[in-house]
This record gives structure tokens, sequence and C-alpha cells, in this order.
């Protein structure tokens, strides 16, 4: 009786797995197509309407990301001083001699800022 009930219990899991994953591929198919569909049908109706066909795009431009690191850095910077700013740093956790620098030949060391 036992092989019979975990017999049963397996199947019942395997199909229940089954359906799940019909279920989730023909849900993104659906999404899939009704992507192509909207796509589709703007492309139809700029052409119609004598419109130039604009290709969907993700608008990001990396001088963004850039310039907000440099405005980030400048009002942390702001604070301090010319003589703070100028002076050499002081040692500290993060001033170190990286592992391997002594095997570089082609730079020129110099004091850290």
């Amino acid at each position: 009786m036992n092989d019979v009930a975990a017999g049963l219990t397996r199947w019942l899991v395997r199909a229940v797995l089954f359906v799940a994953g019909v279920v989730l591929f023909l849900s993104l198919l659906a999404a899939a197509l009704l992507l192509g569909l909207v796509w589709a049908l703007r492309t139809l109706w700029a052409r119609l309407s004598g419109h130039p066909s604009v290709p969907w795009v993700m608008r990001f431009d990396p001088r963004d990301s850039w310039s907000a690191v440099y405005r980030s850095q400048a009002r942390k910077t702001s604070g301090r001083s010319a003589a703070d700013v100028n002076s050499p740093a002081k040692p500290g956790r993060r001033m170190h001699v990286l592992p391997g620098a002594d095997e570089v030949v082609d730079v020129q060391p110099r004091a850290p800022l």
C-alpha cells in the first residue's frame, strides 16, 4: 500500500510541476506575442501616417553616470580647504603597497597624494 501511495504522490508532483512549466511557458509566449503585435501595429501606424518608424531604445547615456560621480565627489571635497586637498595623504588603512607592485618596471614611482 505504501508503494502505491508513494507512486501516486510522485506522479502527482510530476504532473503539477509539468502543468506549472506549461503555464509559465505559455504566459511568456503570450507576452512575447503581445509585444510583437504592439510593435507591428506601431510600425504599421507609422507607415500609414507617414512618420518615420523609430525603434524602441533604452535611453542610457554613460556620460550621465560619469558626471554624477564627479558631482558627488565635488560635493564631498567642497568642504575641504585648498591646503587640505594639496597636502599629502596620511597613511591609514587604505594606504599600502599593492601585491606585485615591486615587479612593475615601466612606470616612475612617486609619492602618494
